[in-house]
């Protein structure tokens, strides 16, 4: 391979670079922290030192796509490939001033930098295929399960634009995350004769096994299980590449340990009556599923120390959580990253490991977060002599894309029930230039549904679609015989 590498790429790396290069479409299945990104990028240069392009769309999501221009490219972009960024914000008069020039530069490959949520925009939408249509684009999906649903509207944006690309790309560490179902749009956006069907039904019907169901007068459809799932492996394989980090890497092991805390009577006493009325609410036979996820919320909440009521009111409970927290983190040498998944945890954890070790500590990256704060706080915590020493996140923001190898020291305050989000947030620590073993430490509140939650977890079960109904009232059930009530 005629090419002049920037930092030098693992034998799977050039293994994925045969197999995508000069491919229209191609699909990059590569494990968190295998180095997709760094892929992707030598793809680009590639295809335009052959002239083949002249810009690339790269679309990642919001915690993500700003990591691409200050980390990224600047690492793995080639010496000799000159290049302008142009970074979407669409509330700056000065980005609209400067993508006008932008997009006129003749001399350099233009990277345009977009999150995914602008695609549920007008004017995102006009700005992108404005920016494929008079360019030769590579366009490229970073975490590209953000397209599986194939009703939403960013993904039919999406899927619409991909026509004016002349290269497609898509990148994720799990291209199935609930079902082999989510595949369908990712693929689409490539190329929708690739898999071979006119449309998302007609996939699902060859390879989902489906029962008709009747509730009250309306009839439909529910899956209950897959078939054909060779068929569909060997049609993938034609235009994709995967690879795993036992695969490929020599990373480090994970180690995993539990660190068990005591619920107060306060928060016994709510959680006891909480789960008697889920399991009364469940018994009556009209709870949905989004009812029963509800109800896990807040027995989750509870044990956290908290509680939202349905008035959206936050009661506060008083708890031994934040306190081991503290405690944790005295036994800890060096930088720690603490996921938590409620707003009003991460602000009580910064505000809590702020007295105790100063405000220059601790950062919190949230929804809250603003996108131009984002990175200088990746940047702070990876930087090994800066005084930033925690990193504080919600797993579903902070989780995706982010390198912090700057720790290897994880720990779960709470837990989400998303399997995906647990993967992904578990590998910004564990990924390529972690030198050390990474310990990640689980909170769990004893004899309660965090239990169950972290032994679905490590049994790779996605809770929010899995336990359901009869599931559910067996969790209750259990945590029923195991808690004793205060007196």
């Amino acid at each position: 391979m005629d090419y002049k590498f920037k930092t030098k790429p693992y034998d799977h790396q050039i293994r994925a670079l045969g197999a995508s290069h000069n491919k229209e479409n191609f699909a990059l299945f590569m494990e968190m922290g295998t180095g997709k990104s760094k892929v992707l990028i030598d793809n680009i240069a590639m295809l335009h030192d052959r002239g083949k392009i002249n810009s690339a769309l790269i679309v990642a999501p919001k915690g993500v796509y700003r990591n691409w221009e200050r980390q990224e490219i600047p690492t793995h972009m080639p010496e000799h490939v000159p290049y302008k960024i142009i970074v979407w914000n669409p509330s700056s008069t000065k980005f609209l001033k400067d993508y006008s020039s932008f997009i006129k530069d003749q001399d350099n490959l233009k990277i345009f930098l977009i999150n995914i949520d602008a695609f549920s925009t007008s004017k995102g939408e006009e700005i992108a295929k404005r920016f494929l249509m008079t360019t030769q684009c590579l366009m490229a999906i970073d975490e590209s399960t953000t397209i599986k649903s194939p009703t939403a509207k960013r993904t039919k944006t999406v899927c619409n634009l991909r026509n004016y690309a002349k290269y497609r790309r898509i990148l994720t560490g799990s291209p199935v995350t609930k079902s082999p179902l989510d595949l369908y749009t990712q693929c689409y956006f490539l190329d929708p004769e690739l898999l071979g069907f006119a449309s998302y039904y007609s996939f699902k019907n060859r390879y989902a096994v489906m029962i008709s169901r009747n509730v009250a007068t309306h009839s439909f459809k529910q899956v209950v299980d897959y078939q054909r799932l060779d068929e569909l492996e060997n049609k993938l394989n034609q235009f994709s590449y995967r690879v795993l980090k036992s695969e490929c890497l020599d990373l480090p092991d994970k180690v995993y340990t539990k660190r068990y805390i005591e619920m107060t009577p306060e928060q016994k006493k709510a959680y006891v009556e909480m789960k008697n009325f889920a399991l009364s609410v469940l018994e009556n036979g009209t709870v949905t599923a989004a009812g029963i996820l509800t109800q896990m919320i807040k027995l989750h909440q509870i044990t956290c120390g908290h509680l939202i009521t349905d008035e959206g009111k936050t009661v506060e409970l008083k708890n031994n959580r934040i306190n081991e927290l503290i405690n944790t983190l005295e036994e800890i040498d060096g930088k720690v990253i603490i996921w938590a998944v409620y707003r009003h945890d991460i602000k009580k954890i910064e505000k809590a490991i702020a007295q105790r070790y100063g405000e220059e500590s601790v950062k919190s990256y949230f929804g809250d977060t603003l996108d131009v704060d984002r990175q200088n706080i990746v940047d702070a915590f990876q930087d090994r002599e800066n005084d930033l020493r925690f990193f504080v996140g919600n797993p579903r923001t902070g989780g995706y894309g982010l390198t912090l190898t700057a720790s290897n020291t994880v720990i779960y305050f709470s837990n989400s029930y998303d399997l995906e989000v647990r993967m992904q947030s578990e590998d910004r620590a564990h990924r390529i230039s972690q030198e050390k073993k990474v310990t990640y430490i689980d909170f769990i509140a004893e004899k309660t549904i965090d239990e169950k939650i972290i032994k679905s977890l490590r049994n790779k079960i996605n809770i929010a679609t899995k336990v359901l109904g009869e599931d559910f009232k067996e969790w209750l059930i259990w945590d029923c015989h195991k808690l004793s009530l205060p007196q």
